[in-house]
C-alpha cells in the first residue's frame, strides 16, 4: 500500500484501487474511491463552488512489530509501515497502514470508523470474515461497479435526515432505507448524527443504506465510483450550515409562499377557478395561490391551457392577479405519443430511453414517455414552451410533479437517462426538473423562484424546491408519519416542505371524522413551512355525457369541492380563524425563511436541533420547533381532549393561548379543543399567534 500526496488530497493506493481524501467546505472532508484509470468527474450535490483549505496532511511510519501476529521468530525484529492524518480544521481522518479509516472531532473524538471483519494488526481483532469496510465489485462484462461502504454502529447514537419515507420513523437509527424515489418517497442521503457529524452519501444510484444496531451499511447497485463526505460539529446549526454551504443553500421564500395555499384535484375549468377565487375574496379571506392542477392541458406534453376549458387564461391570471393570489399551474413530465411536441423530442433525443423491453412508461390516460431532465437540452425545450404558453401570460410558479418520476413498475435497471444508465444516476432526475424551470425564471430576470416538486435529492433546495410528501391517505397514521417525514426532510437539508392538508386520498368530506382530521391537520398546516390545501375528495363529479374522450384525448374528472366552506359551519370559521393566524406569523416566518436562506437553518425542525443536550429532545415525535422561538404540539390523535407537552430546560415557556408561564425541564397537560393547538412561546418572544 503506497500513501502520497497529490494536490490538495492525500491518496492511498493498493494496486489499481486508489482513495483520495481531501479538504471539501470548513471542517469538512470529501472521501472518493475508484478502481478505473481516471476517476469519474461528476460532483453530482457537492457541484456548488466552495471552500477548500489546504489540506493538513502527515504521512509517518509505524512500528507495526506484533509477535502474536508475525510469530516468535520475529520478536528482534522490527516491522515498519505507513499510516497517515488528514487534517481540515475540527475533523481529522486517521488511515491505518491497511487503510482503514477513522474519522476524529478537534477534541480527538471518535466520530465514525469503518467496519472492518478481517485481520486487525492493531486493534488485534483477528476475524477471519474477510468483511472490508468499503469495496468496489466489478459488474462481470462490463465498467461499472457495484458499491458497499460500511461503518461501525454506536450504541445511544440518533440520526435525522434523509428525506421522506412513509414509516413513521423519526430516529433513523434502526432504520432501512430504499436509495430512490417513489411516489410519497424522496431519498435525500444525507443525514445528521447525535455524535456530532454530518454524512453525505453522494451517490445517485439506486441502493439503500441500512442503520442496523451492528452497523451502518450503504450500498449502491451500480456506479462508477465510491463518495461520500463527512463533516464535524459541535451542534446541529454548525453541521446544517456547513453542509448547506458545499450543497447549496435555499433562496429566500418569495412572499406568496408564507400564506395560504388553496389546491384542489382538480378545477377543470378557468370558471371553477374564478368562482373559488372570487368567493374567497367575498368573505375577505386572504389567499397567496391557486394551483391548477393535471390535465387543464390540450394533451400530456403540450404544456399549454385546453382552450376548450380555458378560453382566456391571460384573462383570468389577470383578475387573480388584482385580487392578489397568484397562479401555480401543474407540469408532468409525460410526454404523449400523439402530442404535437413527441416527435421533435423523440429524434432530439429529449425522452428516457429504454435498454430494452417497451418505451411506454405510463398508459394513464394515454401512451407517455417521460422526458429526460438529466439533459440539459430537454430542459430548455420544456422551459420554452412553458414559458410561451404559460410565464408569458404571468405564471411565474410551477407544480412539477411526477418528479420521481412515477415509473410503472419501478424497474429502474431497464432505462437510461442523457446522464448514464438510471441504476447509476436514478436520484437526480427531480432536482433535474426543478433546475431547468429554475434556471428558466432566473434567464427572464426573475429574483425569487420557488417550484412545488413531489420529489427532491440532495441540493435540490438551491433552485428554489418547495417538496411535499405526495399521494399519502387521510388518516391519522399518516398524518403522525409526515411530521417525522417533514422533520427528516429539514434534517436533511431542504427546509421547504408541505403536505395536502386533510391528505391525499380516501378523505369523505361528508365524514365527521374525516373534518376532525381535517381540522387538526389544517392547523398544524400553519406551522408548517408552507400551509397548502389539496387532496382528491369522493366522491367524483362525473363527467357530462359523451365527455369521457374529446378529439381522441382521454378527459380527467373532478373530486368534490375542496374549499374551507365546504366541510361544515363550525369548521369553516375555524379554518377561517387559522388562515388569519398564519397572516400573523407572516413577519416572523419572513425571518425564519431569511435564516434559511443564509445560514440553512431549517424552518421548522425537530426539538433535537434546538436542544441537542437534552436527551428527551433527542427522541421526541410528536412535538418540533418552528423556527427557534416557537414549539408546537399538533394534536395528531383522534378525538384528543388533552395532550403532554415537554418543555425543554433552562428556558421559560408561555402557551400562547392561554399565557400561563412555565419553568422548562417538565412536562405539561393542556386542553386540546377543536379550535385549539398547543404552541408555546420560548423566553419572552413576542409572537401574535391567537387573536
Amino acid at each position: 500500500m503506497k500513501f502520497f500526496r497529490q494536490d490538495n488530497a492525500l491518496v492511498v493506493q493498493r494496486g489499481n484501487e486508489r482513495l483520495f481524501i481531501e479538504s471539501w467546505g470548513k471542517n469538512s472532508l470529501r472521501v472518493r474511491m475508484t478502481k478505473d484509470p481516471l476517476m469519474d468527474k461528476n460532483d453530482w450535490a457537492l457541484s456548488v463552488p466552495c471552500e477548500k483549505p489546504e489540506t493538513q496532511i502527515d504521512i509517518h511510519a509505524v512500528d507495526i512489530t506484533e509477535p502474536w501476529y508475525y510469530g516468535p521468530e520475529r520478536d528482534s525484529h522490527a516491522a515498519m509501515a505507513d499510516e497517515a492524518t488528514v487534517t481540515n480544521g475540527n475533523i481529522s481522518a486517521k488511515i491505518s497502514f491497511e487503510g482503514w479509516i477513522s474519522f476524529f472531532n478537534q477534541r480527538g473524538e471518535l466520530l465514525t470508523k469503518e467496519y472492518w471483519r478481517t485481520r486487525d494488526r492493531i486493534d488485534r481483532y483477528a476475524v477471519p470474515l474477510r468483511v472490508p469496510g468499503r469495496e468496489l465489485k466489478p459488474i462481470t462484462g462490463t465498467t461499472d461497479y457495484s458499491l458497499d461502504a460500511r461503518f461501525e454502529a454506536f450504541d445511544g447514537e440518533h440520526v435525522y435526515g434523509m428525506g421522506v419515507y412513509q414509516d413513521g420513523c423519526f430516529d433513523r437509527k434502526g432504520s432501512s432505507m430504499e436509495l430512490a424515489h417513489r411516489n410519497s418517497q424522496s431519498s435525500v442521503p444525507f443525514f445528521v448524527s447525535s455524535r456530532g457529524y454530518g454524512f453525505l452519501w453522494n451517490n445517485p444510484a439506486i441502493g439503500y443504506a441500512n442503520f442496523a444496531t451492528n452497523k451502518t451499511e450503504w450500498h449502491s447497485d451500480s456506479t462508477k465510483k465510491m463518495d461520500y463526505w463527512i463533516t464535524a460539529g459541535d451542534s446541529p446549526s454548525q453541521i446544517m450550515e456547513q453542509y448547506t454551504s458545499v450543497a447549496g443553500r435555499t433562496p429566500m421564500m418569495p412572499e406568496y409562499g408564507m400564506g395560504f395555499w388553496q389546491c384542489k384535484l382538480r378545477y377543470r375549468t378557468q370558471d371553477e377557478v374564478l368562482e373559488v377565487a372570487r368567493e374567497y375574496h367575498r368573505r375577505g379571506i386572504p389567499v397567496d395561490v391557486i394551483v391548477i392542477d393535471f390535465f387543464h392541458w390540450s394533451r400530456q406534453g403540450e404544456f399549454k391551457f385546453d382552450p376548450r376549458c380555458f378560453p382566456n387564461p391571460e384573462k383570468m391570471v389577470r383578475e387573480l392577479s388584482d385580487l392578489g393570489i397568484k397562479v401555480c399551474v401543474s407540469v408532468w413530465p409525460t410526454i404523449d405519443q400523439k402530442s404535437e411536441n413527441f416527435g421533435e423530442m423523440a429524434d432530439s433525443g429529449f425522452l428516457v430511453s429504454a435498454d430494452r423491453g417497451s418505451g411506454i412508461h405510463m398508459d394513464w390516460l394515454g401512451n407517455t414517455v417521460f422526458y429526460d431532465t438529466t439533459n440539459p437540452g430537454a430542459r430548455k425545450f420544456v422551459w420554452d414552451r412553458c414559458k410561451k404558453n404559460y410565464y408569458d401570460m404571468g405564471i411565474k410558479i410551477f407544480w412539477l410533479d411526477e418528479a420521481e418520476p412515477e415509473y410503472g413498475p419501478y424497474d429502474w435497471d431497464l432505462y437510461r437517462y442523457h446522464a448514464g444508465p438510471v441504476r447509476q444516476c436514478a436520484n437526480i432526475y427531480p432536482e433535474c426538473y426543478a433546475e431547468g424551470f429554475h434556471d428558466g425564471l432566473k434567464s427572464e430576470g426573475e429574483t425569487q423562484t420557488m417550484s412545488l416538486v413531489r420529489s427532491a435529492w440532495a441540493g435540490s433546495q438551491k433552485y428554489g424546491v418547495l417538496t411535499w410528501s405526495g399521494d399519502i391517505h387521510s388518516d391519522f397514521r399518516a398524518f403522525k408519519e409526515n411530521l417525522q417525514a417533514g422533520l427528516n426532510m429539514s434534517m436533511a437539508g431542504i427546509p421547504w416542505w408541505t403536505t395536502d392538508i386533510g391528505g391525499f386520498v380516501g378523505g369523505d368530506p361528508r365524514s365527521e371524522d374525516f373534518r376532525e382530521l381535517l381540522v387538526r391537520w389544517f392547523a398544524w398546516a400553519v406551522f408548517c413551512p408552507v400551509m397548502r390545501m389539496h387532496g382528491e375528495r369522493p366522491p367524483y363529479i362525473p363527467l357530462e355525457k359523451g365527455c369521457e374522450i374529446v378529439d381522441g384525448v382521454p378527459q380527467w374528472g373532478s373530486a368534490q369541492p375542496n374549499e374551507i366552506w365546504c366541510f361544515g359551519e363550525d369548521n369553516y370559521r375555524i379554518m377561517r380563524d387559522f388562515i388569519f393566524m398564519r397572516e400573523r406569523l407572516r413577519p416572523y416566518i419572513r425571518k425564519c425563511m431569511e435564516r434559511a436562506s443564509v445560514d440553512g437553518s431549517p424552518v421548522a425542525r425537530p426539538m433535537y436541533y434546538d436542544f441537542p443536550e437534552d436527551e428527551k429532545c433527542a427522541v421526541m415525535v410528536d412535538q418540533y420547533m418552528f423556527g427557534p422561538d416557537i414549539l408546537v404540539a399538533p394534536v395528531m390523535e383522534k378525538g384528543m381532549e388533552k395532550r403532554s407537552v415537554y418543555l425543554p430546560c433552562g428556558h421559560c415557556w408561555r402557551d400562547a393561548k392561554t399565557g400561563e408561564t412555565h419553568n422548562g425541564g417538565k412536562t405539561v397537560s393542556v386542553d386540546t379543543p377543536i379550535d385549539v393547538i398547543p404552541v408555546f412561546l420560548k423566553d419572552g418572544a413576542d409572537i401574535p399567534i391567537y387573536g
